[in-house]
């Protein structure tokens, strides 16, 4: 199987994840080595509708990011169908377009073997409400720190800015908009010294706790520019009664605080010296995701909505954390 997907398409997790499940768990030899992936900085189906496409939303990645896709599918179906040894299958297994640098790059497996997984600790004193609060990030573990809070309100989301999206605004966009709002935690790290890259699957570790007896906590990973700029890579959810298990709702108990992991996909960046990475927490993102009205009903069957007042900690014993996988320089 040949899997093309892209960083902002909004069925860019199966891609990678169909390439590594089949690569681990087929019965057959020939399906195991037979696996390709490719991932673009496009949003859904751009290099096929769009073949002048070189990014998606604000960015313009480059002319790097051209690709001739059609050619590569001929390749591929001339080998299997008509078997022509056109090399395509002798070629690295993985192709990539990493961010920040704005470039492709061949890999031997997906995730890439020598990835290295960093915890990005979330930190605050006097709360990280919005960008006027003092929430950062850094390698360090929290101590004694204050908790985060916030309300979210069901009746007033905070709106989605691009991301992986299909029938509204996709890709690159400024989230500074959304990050103005009190019912966002902002956290940021310091500049750069050197270029990281960050290549793979990211998750964030949050332990938080509600009023409501199931409620909603996003996360939106960002890449903030010199100039203040902050580019959306990233963007993921958990509901709480789906903590444990897809299948089995279970609510949660008001006031208590529960572990909650936001798979965040996957992305390749390279934060340039001088940016920084930039981790947003809320309760909704919408319309990307649908809202959670706070009240536990079954879906579908609420009409009301109330406000649930949140809470995110950070200190020695329930440290809240990002996971990057961090490729050595």
């Amino acid at each position: 199987m040949l899997h093309v997907t892209s960083w902002y398409d909004i069925f860019g997790e199966g891609g990678h994840t169909a390439y590594r499940s089949i690569k681990a768990n087929s019965r057959f030899e020939k399906a195991r080595n037979g696996q390709r992936l490719i991932i673009g900085p496009w949003g859904h189906l751009l290099p096929y509708n769009v073949p002048s496409s070189r990014g998606t939303g604000d960015i313009d990645f480059g002319p790097t990011a051209l690709i001739d896709l059609n050619e590569t599918l001929l390749r591929w179906f001339d080998y299997w169908l008509k078997d022509i040894d056109n090399g395509i299958i002798d070629e690295p297994p993985v192709t990539i377009f990493t961010m920040g640098v704005n470039r492709w790059q061949s890999l031997s497996d997906w995730p890439p073997s020598n990835l290295r997984q960093v915890r990005y600790f979330l930190h605050g004193q006097k709360g990280a409400n919005a960008l006027s609060g003092d929430g950062a990030l850094s390698t360090v573990p929290p101590d004694a720190e204050r908790a985060d809070t916030y309300v979210y309100d069901p009746n007033d989301p905070v709106p989605s800015l691009g991301g992986n999206n299909l029938a509204i605004d996709i890709g690159v966009q400024d989230q500074r908009p959304v990050e103005e709002r009190t019912d966002v935690l902002v956290y940021t790290s310091e500049p750069m010294e050197q270029p990281l890259e960050v290549t793979g699957p990211m998750t964030v570790s949050l332990w938080a706790s509600s009023s409501a007896v199931d409620t909603d906590f996003t996360a939106k990973l960002g890449d903030v520019h010199p100039d203040g700029y902050a580019q959306n890579l990233l963007d993921g959810i958990v509901r709480a009664r789906y903590r444990e298990s897809a299948s089995t709702p279970k609510m949660i108990e008001a006031g208590k605080p529960y572990l909650f992991t936001i798979d965040l996909w996957a992305t390749s960046n390279v934060f340039q010296r001088g940016h920084r990475i930039r981790l947003e927490i809320s309760s909704s993102n919408f319309p990307r995701f649908d809202r959670n009205l706070n009240t536990g009903e079954p879906f579908g069957e609420g009409t009301k909505g109330m406000p649930a007042h949140q809470t995110v900690f950070h200190r020695a014993d329930m440290a809240s954390y990002l996971l990057l996988p961090v490729i050595p320089g």
